[in-house]
């Protein structure tokens, strides 16, 4: 007889939720993580306080939030996992909890609340966790799957793999989940960093720098997808929330347009600037609607010297154009070290949508960013890692 029912891989979100679902269905669970302690990516998410769900992760949003080869693989969990389930857990513990802007949850205290309630739950639903524990070979066996834990072996009926993607190594993050998929003939289609700051050449980067830690409200577009939020200036690039979203969508060799006045005409202000402050240069009136730095940098490249009132519109047209498209063209971004998670992973066509076990493998489960769903910036990771993890802890 297997040592365990079930022995899940990684002890973070989708791990620790699979764990208390299987746990409360009677199985016998063993949850084990090669750090010391457990939900290591949830303590530091939102800046310490956990942008534990958004009430717009939701399977109506799905296909348009989650990227994937198939956006619409991630539906049947988020249909049977809601937001609304997880925010009610967070009531009944108590966690007091906000709401900003977009539908993002942040804990008004430290995120390690959410990591206490997680660990509470999988030890009341009677589940063993082992930390600071690495695993080495998994072999399928007649009963299930044999692994090797620290040094000896553990057994099981059913595998779930949660122990995500590449982002942010330096807290032990590997691609072991795509090795793991790929030895049992699974596909892993390309993974790159996601929700990423995204850097640019020496000579762009020597005109921003100082700009660095200037921030302003800006639309952000690649293509025809664009995002509307904070737009940060950092010594490497380009970073705030408006970066992370668009760089999932960016891609080697594309360049980004930055409106950096979001749902304004620029040049009826600048025409009513002409009119109403005749004697100002542009950067005074550029100044009037975006911080002073922004705004100097843009009159230097622009380059119009003169008064506004002499301008005729032909000359406010560049000035129009350079404020709301301003074109930059980044040559990579962080990478992985300051990624929020990975995009790509294991391919979605090998899994079984409702229960996350793999077609061809009976009893190996796939959850959270190991899979090829990666979620827009703002809680929607979580509630996949929250709504896989209790697909596969109700299926295991």
């Amino acid at each position: 007889m297997p040592d365990f029912d079930i022995i899940i891989l990684g002890a973070g979100a989708a791990g620790l939720m699979a764990g208390i679902e299987a746990g409360r269905r009677g199985r016998r669970v063993l949850v084990v993580d090669h750090a010391k302690n457990p939900g290591e990516k949830i303590r530091i998410s939102g800046g310490g306080r956990c942008n534990f769900t958004n009430v717009n992760a939701t399977h109506i949003l799905g296909r348009e939030r989650f990227l994937s080869q198939n956006p619409r693989f991630a539906l049947s969990a988020l249909s049977r996992y809601t937001p609304d389930m997880f925010i009610e857990r967070v009531k009944k513990r108590g966690i007091a909890f906000h709401e900003k802007t977009l539908g993002q949850l942040f804990c008004d205290g430290p995120a390690t609340q959410i990591v206490a309630m997680l660990i509470d739950d999988l030890r009341q639903a009677g589940a063993a966790i082992w930390t600071g524990r690495s695993v080495g070979s998994v072999e399928k066996t007649g009963e299930g799957f044999r692994v090797l834990v620290g040094d000896g072996y553990v057994t099981c009926e059913s595998l779930i793999v949660a122990t995500g993607g590449k982002s942010i190594p330096k807290m032990g993050a590997t691609g072991f989940a795509y090795s793991l998929a790929r030895q049992f003939g699974l596909n892993v289609t390309d993974t790159r960093p996601a929700l990423v700051p995204l850097t640019f050449e020496e000579g762009a980067l020597e005109a921003m720098k100082p700009l660095a830690g200037v921030s302003t409200e800006a639309v952000v577009s690649v293509g025809k997808t664009r995002f509307r939020e904070a737009l940060l200036f950092t010594h490497r690039g380009l970073s705030g929330p408006s970066i992370l979203q668009i760089s999932s969508y960016w891609r080697e060799g594309d360049s980004i347009a930055v409106d950096l006045l979001p749902e304004q005409d620029a040049m009826a202000m600048l025409q009513v600037a002409r009119k109403e402050q005749p004697r100002n240069h542009v950067q005074t009136v550029l100044a009037g609607h975006l911080p002073k730095r922004l705004a100097q940098l843009l009159g230097e490249m622009i380059n119009q010297p003169g008064m506004i009132g002499d301008f005729s519109d032909k000359k406010l047209q560049p000035v129009a154009d350079q404020v709301s498209r301003w074109t930059l063209k980044p040559v990579g971004s962080e990478g992985y070290r300051t990624a929020e998670v990975t995009l790509g992973g294991v391919d979605t066509t090998g899994l079984d949508a409702k229960t996350m076990m793999a077609r061809t493998v009976p009893g190996l489960y796939f959850v959270g960013e190991a899979v090829d769903v990666t979620g827009w910036l703002g809680g929607y990771n979580f509630q996949w890692a929250w709504a896989s993890g209790f697909a596969a802890g109700q299926a295991a």
